[in-house]
């Protein structure tokens, strides 16, 4: 059975969508930095940060943002095979995430194993691609979300009225 969509529920996507937008902007901050500006504990932070961020962005949306907007189905009858490809990229998105973690703890132990530009274009890659991810989610997940907060909200009201 679906959970009803809450107000509570839309505060974890926002959260989460506030941490990844935070992880972008610090990734793009060493991006910029490379290379021989670069903040090497920040890189070991991020490098501890990155696949749990990423871990917790599909936590929240396996659980909270796809149920509920699956529940427009019946109205929108592509939501289900949008889903499966979000369900399908998180796989890629965690490989990309393992693969960046690698590379900051190589580039803040100061053991580099890429060329500053292979790095460069590797971190940018990700965040870009998180920014997208989230853009999208913003653009078209939420409003749906909300659009099915309305309509679990107006059923109760009917069914309290009848």
């Amino acid at each position: 059975m679906i959970a009803p969509v809450s107000e509570d529920r839309l505060a974890l996507i926002s959260q989460s969508h506030a941490r990844q937008m935070s992880l972008c902007d610090d990734l793009e901050v060493i991006a910029d930095g490379l290379p021989s500006n670069v903040n090497l504990q920040l890189c070991l932070h991020l490098a501890r940060a990155v696949c749990p961020t990423v871990a917790a962005a599909h936590e929240v949306e396996e659980r909270v943002l796809f149920p509920a907007v699956k529940t427009l189905s019946t109205t929108l009858p592509d939501i289900d095979s949008m889903i499966e490809r979000l369900r399908w990229e998180h796989f890629e998105d965690m490989c990309f995430a393992e693969e960046l973690h690698d590379a900051l703890l190589a580039i803040g132990r100061g053991e580099p194993t890429m060329t500053p530009e292979a790095a460069g274009y590797m971190l940018r890659g990700f965040f870009e691609s998180v920014r997208r991810h989230v853009a999208f989610e913003r653009e078209m997940l939420s409003p749906l979300m909300e659009l099915a907060l309305r309509k679990a909200e107006a059923g109760r009201l009917s069914r309290t009225a009848s």
